[in-house]
């Protein structure tokens, strides 16, 4: 099979053409119809850096069996291909960038040999058409560093913390809406095109394209402010780490990198408190650690080691 999209010209069996007359009106025979098999989507971290974990896949292999395929996600019924009758997950031994095995979700499709499908066929024979893409529903997004929802926490896609590389793990699928063959997919192996909720694409996306301009100046006002929070935390980080390491000299720098990195505002402060306490009385110092966000006199002020 290519490590890309389809094998075809798979042999029409007793039992595959059973399977197929499923979901055909009249009878079909071995004769009229072409079969193929694709590789729908795997757990490898695609170009989106998002993943789908092994239950997702699972659900997948049960949700896409009856799904038509159609080209570049175009939902016309003119557009439909094929069908697929039967999928399941493949394992390998092979390790994924999130170190557990690779699996993939293989589908066998078939579609008429009729005069109209014969160009398709002989691309699909040729290898011309071999990428595909998948369609579907996740109700999940998890951050693969803090394992909070993906958007909602301080962590971005596609950076390393603690070198660790952060993505999405796709979980609890809802729904498989089909199948295309498309140019370039998101991933590497087979390609996905993701759905969340009832909507798709990113926020800023759907903002310009259906929102007001106040609601567009809105969400860039609130861009620049997630962006002072980022480095506001991405500058208490690095205090906590400083303190850490102050504090206690065997501790090492890559643990105290990781340790921080998973951590949220509150849980930095306070460890920014203690080590700061532990730092100062190591270093025979007068240290007061105040908590930003407490209220002070006008004469107060910030002392940090």
């Amino acid at each position: 099979m290519s490590e890309k999209g389809k094998e075809a010209g798979i042999a029409v069996t007793a039992e595959e053409l059973a399977r197929i007359n499923r979901f055909a009106k009249k009878e079909l025979r071995a004769e009229e119809v072409y079969t193929f098999a694709v590789k729908l989507c795997d757990n490898e971290v695609d170009r989106d850096f998002e993943r789908f974990d092994r239950a997702a896949l699972e659900k997948l292999s049960e949700l896409f069996v009856g799904r038509t395929g159609i080209f570049d996600h175009s939902w016309s019924a003119g557009g439909q291909t094929a069908r697929i009758y039967r999928a399941e997950v493949i394992e390998e031994e092979t390790r994924t960038t999130a170190g557990d095995k690779y699996c993939w979700c293989k589908g066998w499709a078939y579609m008429l040999r009729t005069e109209k499908n014969a160009e398709l066929i002989a691309e699909i024979e040729g290898g011309i058409k071999k990428e595909v893409s998948v369609g579907c529903s996740a109700a999940k997004r998890s951050c693969s560093i803090c394992g909070k929802d993906a958007g909602l926490c301080e962590h971005e896609r596609g950076k390393y913390y603690g070198g660790k590389l952060c993505y999405a793990v796709l979980s609890d699928i809802t729904d498989a809406y089909e199948w295309s063959f498309v140019a370039v997919p998101a991933q590497r192996a087979a390609g996905v095109v993701k759905r969340f909720g009832q909507g798709e694409g990113s926020l800023k996306a759907m903002v310009r394209a259906c929102g007001s301009r106040a609601q567009v100046r809105e969400l860039e006002e609130l861009e620049k402010l997630s962006a002072l929070g980022k480095s506001y935390l991405g500058a208490l980080r690095r205090e906590v780490r400083r303190l850490m390491l102050v504090a206690d000299e065997t501790l090492d720098g890559a643990v105290a990198e990781s340790v921080t990195e998973k951590l949220g505002e509150r849980e930095l402060l306070e460890l920014k408190k203690a080590f700061g306490a532990r730092a100062a009385k190591k270093l025979g110092t007068n240290v007061q650690i105040v908590d930003p966000r407490e209220k002070r006199e006008e004469n107060e002020r910030d002392f940090c080691v």
